[in-house]
């Protein structure tokens, strides 16, 4: 017994409709053979369920399974041509990494950070050389008076807004005994209040119109409780939750709010890590990759969860971290 499979052109049916199809040939002859008749047969969908075509038929001595659907190919669902992407804290780290790995699969960027030129930024002239468009804005997100001048100012120049990538977030360390109210006032305003306010305004429009995208940056400390960093834990277990309280209300009304969790990762919050020697070890010896990780290693999961792809991935976090929380 052999079997034969290829691709199909898209043919209509009586419908007028427009179908992917795959057939898969099993035949008492050769693969050559099966591709002859298959170059004679006439494609008719008879059933469709979940969104297939189905039909098994024989002919000329060959069973023939066709499966045919009118959804993108696979490699098409990660394109993000023709969106728009509003990532913040996006001049440098994981915000850049992520940012250029949107532009990249097609999405203009709008970037915002506290420090963001309005132009002439290195990260537009990346998004630029990637063929894609980039508008800059700066927004401190520990003035709360400054975030609603930015909802403001985006809702004149952006009326659609496709993505939203929460990235922007700080980090302050001091013993729990010794950490002042300021410090834990800043990193909740930073890493809590401002994301759930941009988030919230963004959201109504994508709600509005039955689609869009939402990811937040969590942390390890989403799940953990870390060390010397009690107000950075408690914002970022407040951004798993807030993941999930929206997508509750979301998934229904064709937005997906989703989060990712980074593992130890090359920026410049943990620099004070990576050059105390005994930290560094400690954290290299759990990491089963062996390194810490880089901005770009977190492009693949943002336009996967940016994407068509992800159309039925709801409130979840997803961790990039090297496989530190399988140890």
């Amino acid at each position: 017994m052999s079997s034969f499979e290829a691709p199909i052109s898209k043919r209509a049916d009586k419908s007028g409709d427009f179908f992917r199809w795959q057939l898969s040939l099993y035949c008492c002859g050769t693969s050559g053979f099966a591709a002859a008749l298959l170059q004679r047969a006439e494609v008719r969908p008879t059933h469709r369920q979940g969104g297939l075509l189905y039909r098994t038929r024989p002919e000329g001595g060959i069973l023939i399974h066709e499966t045919g659907t009118d959804k993108m190919a696979i490699l098409d669902q990660f394109k993000l041509d023709g969106k728009t992407a509003l990532v913040t804290g996006c001049r440098r780290g994981i915000g850049k990494g992520i940012a250029l790995g949107l532009a990249e699969a097609g999405a203009d960027i709008i970037g915002v950070s506290r420090s963001m030129e309005s132009s002439g930024s290195e990260i537009e002239k990346e998004v630029v050389a990637r063929g894609r468009k980039f508008k800059g804005y700066a927004c401190d997100f520990a003035d709360r008076k400054a975030l609603y001048a930015l909802i403001e100012q985006l809702a004149k120049d952006f009326p659609v807004i496709d993505i939203l990538i929460n990235n922007a977030g700080t980090i302050l360390r001091k013993p729990a005994a010794e950490y002042p109210d300021e410090y834990w006032d800043t990193l909740m305003e930073v890493n809590l209040n401002s994301q759930f306010i941009l988030t919230r305004e963004i959201g109504k429009s994508m709600v509005e119109r039955g689609h869009g995208k939402v990811i937040f940056t969590a942390s390890l400390l989403t799940f953990q409780g870390g060390i010397l960093v009690p107000g950075y834990a408690a914002s970022k277990g407040g951004i798993g939750q807030l993941t999930k309280a929206l997508a509750n209300e979301w998934a229904g009304k064709g937005v997906q709010v989703n989060a990712i969790a980074p593992g130890y990762i090359s920026t410049d919050n943990t620099a004070a890590l990576r050059n105390d020697p005994v930290r560094n070890k400690a954290i290299l010896d759990r990491i089963p990759a062996g390194r810490w990780g880089e901005p770009e290693d977190f492009q693949g999961m943002a336009v996967f969860l940016a994407s068509p792809a992800s159309d039925y991935v709801n409130g979840s976090v997803f961790t990039v971290d090297g496989g530190w929380m399988a140890r």
